[in-house]
């Protein structure tokens, strides 16, 4: 039995291209209207199968290699394209980046031109906007106000601290002048900032292949000296930042929540003695276990960044107990050296920076989160706290949770599990968007 003969589909051009309807002849019957809304003519793209059935479960990247056919000058690329499926049927608008490996990243399931685009950006960012308010209080002045891909915005990230807000746009479809509008605007309806600062993100910016912005601000209100730098607070902690020094936008916000509950759970448990943060970057875990603990030691490679935390520590010295000294040491090579000689804490913080930035890293990330939690483990007294994160989004709490049961059996301690934890609820996690879900936090007690 044959098959009926089915048409092939047209190119994507066909498919969004936007004719009238021919007038039908007078030798013709009347011609039944089209099922689908006819378009303009335009540059767009036509993707895999996989690619569109990932869309339609509600991610919303395409890879380059998942692009099947697309139409676009090549000198003069687009900020927004059209996306097909392999048959050519709309799926939406998606910024689109020629030099990243997610080549798309889509902000609307229809079809959008510029001014669209421009309203749907502002009214997502004040919405983005509107719900953290609700966060900030006399303790907690700063957070993240939109965080890309999670708000709906995929590549801008913006984040607060005190009177700053700091504008990352992370992808090239971003990098237009009514997008900067859009972000000015918003920000000062809703928080009145004194100064609206872009900080690059060089990683991002190379995979990207763009230019370094203009260092000047997209807003403030002392044109003469823009504000760059001030005092922010974290849980009634005061906190240094200036806009040109740092990590990422220049803090660790996302660890907020988990900063406050190694607090509690360092009191709770009575394991208030010596302390110990490891990648302790500018003090954040320390200077929160400084106020319950009776000695706190912060160690990181990074001079400058200690020279932070130290900073920070003079600014809370009014209300912290502990005696606090910072160490500038390789992470490894010191826990090595105390867990040989026989040091021991009450308390133990591991927070290391990614070590799995791409699923092919994973295992050796794996071995390092071991070695980590295995030097933690023996240097820990009996019923002490340890607290270890990972913010690799490629690393899975299976993954984390096996490196360190893993090392509880090589140094032979038995690990009770009090509370898994993840980032703040500035960064939501969007279950059909699994890479929102970065950092892990494991809060273990320590036979």
């Amino acid at each position: 039995m044959t098959k009926p003969h089915r048409p092939r589909p047209a190119n994507l051009q066909k498919a969004l291209r936007a004719s009238k309807p021919a007038a039908p002849s007078a030798s013709s019957p009347t011609t039944r209207p089209a099922t689908a809304p006819t378009r303009p003519s335009q540059p767009g793209a036509r993707i895999s199968r996989r690619a569109a059935d990932r869309l339609r479960a509600g991610h919303l990247w395409v890879y380059a290699s998942d692009i099947e056919h697309l139409e676009a000058a090549p000198d003069d690329p687009p900020a927004l394209l059209p996306v097909a499926d392999n048959r050519g049927l709309l799926l939406g608008t998606a910024l689109y980046s020629p030099a990243s490996q997610i080549a798309l990243r889509l902000v609307s399931r229809e079809e959008l031109d510029e001014p669209a685009w421009l309203a749907l950006l502002e009214s997502r960012l004040r919405a983005a906007i509107e719900t953290r308010r609700r966060l900030l209080n006399h303790e907690t002045d700063s957070c993240r106000l939109c965080f890309s891909e999670a708000d709906e915005l995929p590549g801008l990230v913006i984040d607060k601290y005190g009177p700053l807000a700091i504008v990352q746009r992370l992808t090239r479809g971003l990098l237009t002048p009514g997008v900067a509008e859009v972000c000015v605007r918003a920000l000062r309806d809703g928080l009145a900032p004194t100064s609206i600062l872009e900080r690059p993100d060089p990683r991002m910016r190379e995979l990207e292949g763009l230019a370094a912005p203009d260092l000047a601000p997209l807003w403030a209100a002392d044109t003469a000296a823009p504000l760059a730098s001030t005092q922010f607070h974290l849980n009634g902690l005061a906190f240094h930042y200036d806009a040109n020094a740092g990590q990422k936008t220049g803090a660790f916000l996302d660890q907020r929540l988990n900063y406050a509950a190694a607090r509690t759970w360092a009191r709770e448990l009575g394991t208030t003695g010596r302390a110990l943060d490891v990648c302790t970057y500018q003090g954040g875990f320390a200077l929160h276990l400084a106020s319950v603990c009776q000695r706190v030691t912060g160690v990181d490679t990074s001079r400058a960044s200690l020279e932070v935390a130290e900073r920070n520590l003079a600014a809370n010295q009014a209300q912290l107990s502990a005696e606090v000294d910072w160490v500038e040491a390789d992470a490894f090579d010191l826990l090595r050296g105390w867990s040989d000689a026989r040091e021991q804490f009450d308390t133990i913080v591991l927070d290391p920076p990614a070590f799995a930035k791409s699923k092919r890293a994973v295992e050796g990330a794996l071995r390092g989160y071991k070695e980590l939690n295995l030097r933690a483990l023996r240097m820990l007294r009996a019923g002490g706290l340890l607290v270890t994160c990972s913010c690799s989004h490629h690393v899975s709490w299976t993954d984390l949770e096996g490196a360190v049961a893993s090392a509880a059996a090589d140094a032979h301690r038995r690990v009770r599990l009090l509370e898994r934890r993840g980032a703040a609820l500035d960064h939501p996690v969007i279950l059909n968007l699994p890479e929102t879900e970065y950092l892990k936090c494991l809060v273990l007690e320590v036979e």
